[in-house]
């Protein structure tokens, strides 16, 4: 088997607040078409892992390198290779659903825009409300238009905080299909997430934080039971 191109590096990271340390020496790699799945009760650090992987944290210590590079948000690759789906995404108040997936969709020259959103609504069930604003959107619908924002444009790491969050049985199910397609192409997925239907659609690696063995990689645990 080809050995798979290293998208994601994590080296010894470390963050802490004043004398609070939340991760201590954490080191994870991600390959093409791998995902993993960080797991840990609430405060073992999983956000901020993955709030240091998108830059939108600054590790107290350590390196964490996506593409080769430590990592940027200012920079032009990591701005178009890396998607997130984050509980404190921000949406533009004064765009509808509709327009804010076709500004994504043309910013990122994406091909054939109008068809792509088109598709992409109908999928997150999101076609009657494509008119409105965000902030009319139910919790539930507000989800799936975060998760809309990552499938209209291109990527080779989709980092996600919980994505299963406010989606019923049917919507877990799809969107492990959808996010296993993608993997098939080369996508890279790193995700906090406790949901086993999920993690187990992706076939993810489980990395468990908050426990000693933290610090180092996790062994493939190929089933996920809580």
């Amino acid at each position: 088997m080809a050995r798979r191109a290293t998208i994601l590096k994590v080296t010894d990271l470390m963050k802490k607040y004043g004398d609070h340390v939340i991760v201590d020496h954490f080191n994870l790699t991600v390959g093409e078409g791998e995902a993993i799945a960080l797991t840990g009760r609430n405060g073992s650090g999983k956000s901020t892992v993955l709030r240091c992987i998108i830059g939108a944290d600054k590790p107290s210590e350590g390196l964490v390198e996506v593409f080769g590079k430590k990592v940027s948000e200012t920079d032009p690759q990591f701005r178009r290779d890396v998607a997130t789906v984050v509980d404190d995404l921000d949406f533009f108040p004064d765009l509808s659903v509709v327009e804010h997936l076709d500004l994504l969709a043309r910013a990122h020259g994406m091909a054939e825009p109008d068809e792509l959103v088109d598709e992409v609504l109908e999928e997150v069930q999101l076609v009657a409300q494509s008119g409105q604003l965000p902030g009319t959107l139910s919790s539930g619908q507000r989800r799936r238009l975060a998760l809309a924002t990552a499938l209209v444009r291109p990527k080779k790491l989709l980092v996600m905080d919980e994505p299963e969050q406010r989606l019923d049985v049917e919507g877990v199910a799809w969107l492990g299909a959808r996010l296993k397609h993608e993997m098939s192409k080369g996508l890279a997925i790193i995700m906090a997430s406790h949901e086993p239907t999920l993690v187990n659609a992706l076939g993810a690696r489980i990395v468990r934080l908050g426990q000693a063995s933290a610090a180092n990689e996790s062994q493939i645990e190929p089933e996920y039971q809580l």
